[in-house]
């Protein structure tokens, strides 16, 4: 059975571009051994992130998020049985967020920033959607 969880969680760091590559590469090494795919989207302090895989190994990956010590304040936004993975294209696709356009924020929220904790989980997923739908996702090899 396919899930997708839907998350954020503010850092506990500044997370620089060399901190975040490391979480990503971990990501890419791991996640097609569990058959776990996704994005991750990071911007002023906070993480939002969507993954996709059979309900067992997201439980588990999420339990290592939470207990991670680079996240603080981990919030479920949206745990759902899919029928198909949106995000399947990437092991975990990165957003730039410096090329997303602000009208694209400003779409779904009232500032031209990315926070997942003010505005509702299918707001966050629409925006999601949208986002890689623009081509924003970063394709660094790291």
């Amino acid at each position: 059975m396919l899930v997708r969880c839907l998350y954020a969680s503010r850092a506990t760091k500044v997370v620089g571009d060399g901190a975040l590559d490391a979480i990503l590469k971990q990501s890419r090494k791991n996640n097609p051994k569990r058959g776990i795919t996704g994005m991750l989207c990071y911007a002023n302090g906070i993480f939002v992130q969507a993954i996709e895989g059979g309900r067992r190994e997201v439980c588990a990956l999420l339990s290592e998020i939470v207990k991670d010590e680079r996240n603080s304040a981990v919030e479920i936004l949206l745990f759902e049985e899919i029928t198909e993975r949106r995000f399947g294209n990437w092991t975990m696709g990165q957003v730039n967020m410096a090329s997303v356009n602000s009208a694209l924020l400003l779409k779904y929220s009232e500032k031209a920033e990315l926070d997942p904790f003010a505005l509702p989980a299918a707001a966050t997923m629409a925006l999601l959607h949208e986002i890689a739908d623009s081509g924003a996702i970063a394709q660094r090899n790291i």
